[in-house]
């Protein structure tokens, strides 16, 4: 069992919220959730808009990230399945970024 199980769920903050229900008004609806583990530093929201487009909000812990989803309208929670993944629409400037150059 993991210790996640005896804490206290930490809500999402005003800006969390803001950026993510932004990001689904600017790229459309549904948009999709897909919440990542990233140790100690919490968890990463990675958010996929209805046009393909990526962004994503860094909170504190994992259910953090899926009361997040929960409380934006119009954003679903996802996994990296096939149908997410063909969903993204990554630009070559995106690719770029994310091979560090």
């Amino acid at each position: 069992m993991a210790d996640s199980d005896s804490e206290e769920t930490v809500a999402p903050t005003s800006a969390q919220l803001t950026a993510a229900r932004k990001f689904v008004k600017a790229h459309g609806k549904p948009s999709r959730a897909v919440v990542e583990n990233i140790g100690r530093a919490g968890a990463r929201v990675v958010l996929v808009g209805a046009d393909g487009a990526l962004g994503d909000v860094i909170v504190p812990a994992v259910a953090t990230g899926e009361a997040l989803v929960e409380a934006v309208e119009d954003l679903e929670a996802a996994s990296w399945d096939a149908e997410t993944v063909k969903a993204t629409k990554i630009g070559a400037a995106h690719r770029r970024k994310m091979a560090g150059r």
